[in-house]
């Protein structure tokens, strides 16, 4: 920065306020936004929830007669004493000249409820235990810190090591503690006065707790900062081990102070309607709503859901919007309400205006000219295929936990499937895969190519396979297999692998098998057929060798469901030699041998 720019005074910061605007007498060379560094993936995105009490609203009064604690500040210690007249409080008063354990309490409850059911319901693992993401809270003193901790502790049934101090008064070495914070498992929620407020990166934080308000808008700025930084999946899962597959979309400030009412911040959080579906934001939008909250939530939504899919579905994606990927989209929708970009856009259209004509009313309709073009260009992206399958995507991704509605048990015995039941799944399962028959390339040959179906692959099962899980989640392999079991005398065990159980039922629904049985055992009772027609008229042709080679091939196409010659370079085939050993083995007969294997075990 210093050596590009021709210049012998630059100011470099996050947080410019209007000192530092009029300093450099407006002179802003570059900036770069906090919705910017959103889309570029710089940085996550932040929803506000917040928590409030009658105390930390109104204060309360202490009246005269009671017995009441009254705790040196330094020390701590304590004594016990009747109050001889009332003392008033205010909010502004809490924590510095009264504390109530009561109001700390009923944060802390209120905090550890909401956490469960609506920050981040989707951390619980496979025997129900609940994972709190990294939490950092922000306490006024240093004695508010301990009366913090001390609460938290309670309130979550955990040990010391769950929440620590991290400030410049404590015993253990503050930098070790902030690095075990920020790399290890322990602790889960640390409670700071200033220490974390700036200056420091603690990559796998999803909430800030505000039990502190704060003056300064930048200082406010510098401490939201510490939620925002993004972490790499893998790193994040280290510090968040119960949870398989959990990874940092975005992260939540919990308000319980008024700290985000109390000053008007910079950055803004995208979210503007937490309570609406995203399929009604996708259908307002598609209809022409042009709200700056509806475009900046879809935004919003979208961010998220970008960190989440695949590479596979992201592919997908790109069908159904005009080749555009979520940042690309995002970008759009917040363009569509930025001054700057409306400004921008409007240049154009005044500078086409002649001079004369350029009145203030001429100037505001282009203005109005120039914002309508961005959200038509946001907006236009937008269409039904494209909705529904943002929808699809987005249910694979998420769980939803119904912590309202109470369940009874209504049926106690041993049975999976109805018969009726049983039978409407795979009528809806064969519905669906002769739908698709003629578009997805693995069932247009096993329906209308049966000379090709040597030729389909382990990449055109994983197609129909991604496809089923997002139209059709409840049609899964382990599902329709279970019913096919519950009406006809099934003789085999489902797969494992799900791949394999998908080609065993796809063959039944086709009709090329006559009884469900696993893929793989067909590929064994084939292997044995072929094996037995080449030993006919002649004592055992292939070598025990040569037949390791052919059982290693049969076993490739059982996972793979179809074998090239360029596989033999790798494994299982390349520490035995790979294609050069083969053909030592087998000669000028190898290419037969494998385009043989390919027709008649997948037949």
């Amino acid at each position: 920065m210093l050596d590009y720019f021709d210049a012998f005074l630059i100011g470099l910061t996050a947080t410019p306020d209007k000192r530092t605007f009029g300093f450099f007498n407006e002179n802003v060379v570059s900036q770069y936004t906090y919705e910017e560094s959103i889309i570029d993936g710089v940085n996550v995105p932040y929803n506000v929830y917040t928590i409030e009490t009658k105390i930390s609203q109104n204060g309360d009064t202490i009246k005269a007669g009671w017995y009441v604690d009254r705790r040196d500040k330094l020390t701590r210690k304590k004594r016990w004493q009747q109050e001889d007249e009332d003392t008033e409080y205010l909010k502004n008063d809490l924590d510095k000249k009264v504390v109530n354990p009561s109001q700390i309490r009923n944060i802390i409850r209120e905090f550890k409820r909401a956490l469960q059911a609506e920050i981040f319901p989707n951390r619980i693992d496979e025997h129900g235990n609940y994972e709190v993401p990294k939490t950092l809270i922000f306490a006024k003193t240093d004695s508010h810190a301990d009366d913090i901790i001390d609460i938290v502790r309670k309130e979550f049934n955990e040990g010391n090591d769950f929440c620590k101090k991290v400030t410049y008064k404590i015993d253990e070495a503050p930098k070790s503690l902030l690095n075990r914070f920020r790399n290890s498992y322990y602790p889960r929620i640390a409670v700071t006065v200033d220490m974390i407020a700036t200056g420091t990166d603690v990559k796998p934080l999803e909430v800030l707790l505000f039990m502190r308000d704060v003056k300064s808008i930048n200082y406010f700025e510098q401490m939201k900062g510490r939620g925002s930084r993004i972490i790499d999946k893998d790193k994040f899962q280290t510090n968040n081990t119960m949870v398989k597959g959990a990874q940092k979309t975005h992260f939540v400030i919990v308000d319980a102070i008024g700290a985000t009412k109390s000053k008007k911040t910079d950055s803004r959080p995208l979210e503007r309607k937490p309570s609406v579906p995203l399929k009604d934001l996708l259908g307002a939008v598609t209809m022409g709503v042009e709200e700056e909250d509806l475009f900046l939530s879809l935004a919003n939504r979208l961010i998220m859901l970008e960190k989440q899919i695949t590479e596979k579905e992201k592919e997908t994606l790109l069908q159904y919007s005009k080749g555009k990927n979520l940042k690309q989209i995002t970008k759009e929708l917040i363009k569509a309400f930025d001054p700057d970009e409306i400004e921008q856009r409007a240049e154009h259209i005044i500078t086409a205006i002649p001079k004369a004509e350029q009145t203030p009313q001429r100037i505001e309709e282009a203005k109005k000219e120039a914002q309508s073009s961005l959200i038509a260009e946001a907006s236009s992206t937008f269409n039904g295929q494209l909705n529904n399958y943002l929808e699809n995507v987005r249910k694979i991704h998420e769980q939803i936990i119904d912590s309202v509605n109470i369940d009874t048990v209504t049926r106690s015995e041993w049975d999976s499937f109805t018969t009726e039941k049983a039978e409407e799944t795979i009528a809806d399962f064969k519905a669906y895969i002769e739908q698709h028959k003629d578009e997805i390339q693995a069932l247009s040959i096993f329906y209308n190519q049966p000379y090709n179906r040597r030729n389909i692959t382990f990449k055109m099962i994983k197609e129909v396979m991604e496809k089923l899980k997002i139209e059709k989640p409840l049609l899964a392999p382990d599902y329709v297999w279970e019913a096919f079991a519950a009406i006809e005398n099934v003789k085999s065990e489902q797969p494992k692998n799900e791949l394999t159980a998908l080609v065993s039922l796809i063959r039944r629904v086709c009709g090329i098998d006559a009884e469900l049985k696993p893929f793989d055992k067909t590929i064994n009772e084939n292997f044995q057929r072929w094996i037995f027609k080449q030993n006919e008229g002649q004592h055992n042709r292939f070598s025990k060798e040569q037949m390791d080679w052919l059982r290693m091939i049969k076993d490739h196409v059982i996972s793979s469901y179809h074998i090239e010659i360029d596989d033999l370079d790798y494994t299982p085939f390349d520490a035995q030699g790979g294609r050069g050993k083969m053909y030592q083995l087998f000669g000028s007969d190898m290419n037969t041998i494998i385009n043989e294997l390919n027709e008649v075990l997948a037949s």
